[in-house]
């Protein structure tokens, strides 16, 4: 593992150039290279080793992006995000212990942007902060992409970052709305989990499930019944794909086609069960490094 300078753990960091992490971890090992590879990375970075002192950081002086542990003292990781997504949307980043498939599902059903497990290469979730930054914003929409977007009730404004269907508005996570945002985009065309997560995570390698887990999120928050999808469709063998209205010819066929026992879906069931499931068979190794952190799965 390779050594770097740090912060200390109780006084803000200068102010980087690239914007404000907080860094959440009681693992002081871990915490210190995160740090580091951060700072050298231009990141301005402030330190806190529990729930409490998370919080009572980022009240004080809100992040641009927080890196949360979800193993923490006195409050884990889950209340920790939820506290502070009450206080307004912030981007943030849980750390896992490799193998923790329910963890790591339950992160992002919580609201989280993305996860990194451990033990994890530190200039991976380097990359992972800046490919979350860049999602969140961090500059003007190109004219295309600050285009309003609309259909079947579903209205995006992608410069204010805001969602709503039907009038009521829609508290989706920085991801789901990336992902919403793409798909009205390209109504009616098929997706693969592959290429849903070049086009909006930015990523050329990762855990496809993450792909599923959105997705079922996002049913749950635009379909009325998110166990009979009629918007996010399920194309069997191929992944997913956006249903507009007077596109619903074409999502019957897709249907019976999958029906009549085409590969099955990358999706499968529903339930959480089904996606750990999925995880476990099918979730990549990150590609090897030679600098991956100390961090070993704590009991």
């Amino acid at each position: 593992m390779e050594n770097s300078p740090s912060a200390p753990p109780h006084a803000p960091a200068p102010e980087g150039r690239r914007g404000r992490v907080l860094v959440v971890d009681d693992d002081p090992t871990v915490a210190e290279v995160v740090v580091g590879y951060l700072h050298r990375a231009g990141y301005a970075v402030e330190r806190a080793g529990d729930g409490p002192a998370a919080l009572e950081r980022f009240a004080a002086a809100r992040p641009d992006l927080v890196v949360l542990d979800l193993m923490l003292p006195a409050m884990d990781g889950f209340e920790v995000c939820r506290r502070m997504r009450a206080q307004g949307p912030v981007p943030v980043i849980m750390l896992t212990a490799r193998g923790d498939e329910e963890d790591r599902i339950l992160g992002l059903e919580t609201g989280a942007d993305d996860y990194v497990t451990k033990p994890f290469s530190p200039r991976e979730l380097v990359l992972r902060v800046e490919s979350v930054l860049r999602r969140a914003g961090a500059g003007t929409p190109a004219a295309e992409e600050a285009r309003p977007l609309s259909g079947a009730g579903l209205c995006l404004d992608p410069v204010a970052r805001s969602a709503s269907r039907d009038g009521a508005g829609l508290a989706l996570t920085l991801r789901e709305f990336d992902l919403l945002a793409f798909l009205l985009r390209h109504p009616g065309r098929a997706f693969g989990r592959e290429e849903l997560m070049r086009e909006v995570w930015g990523w050329d390698f990762g855990d496809l499930s993450t792909v599923t887990v959105h997705i079922r999120r996002l049913r749950g928050k635009v379909e009325q019944d998110p166990a009979r999808p009629r918007l996010i469709r399920t194309v069997w063998g191929v992944g997913y794909r956006l249903d507009l209205p007077g596109d619903g010819e074409a999502g019957e066929a897709g249907e019976t086609a999958g029906a009549a026992g085409a590969p099955e879906s990358p999706e499968a069931p529903e339930s959480p069960e089904a996606t750990r499931a999925i995880e476990a068979s099918e979730a990549p190794e990150a590609p090897g490094t030679t600098d991956r952190t100390a961090g070993a799965p704590r009991a």
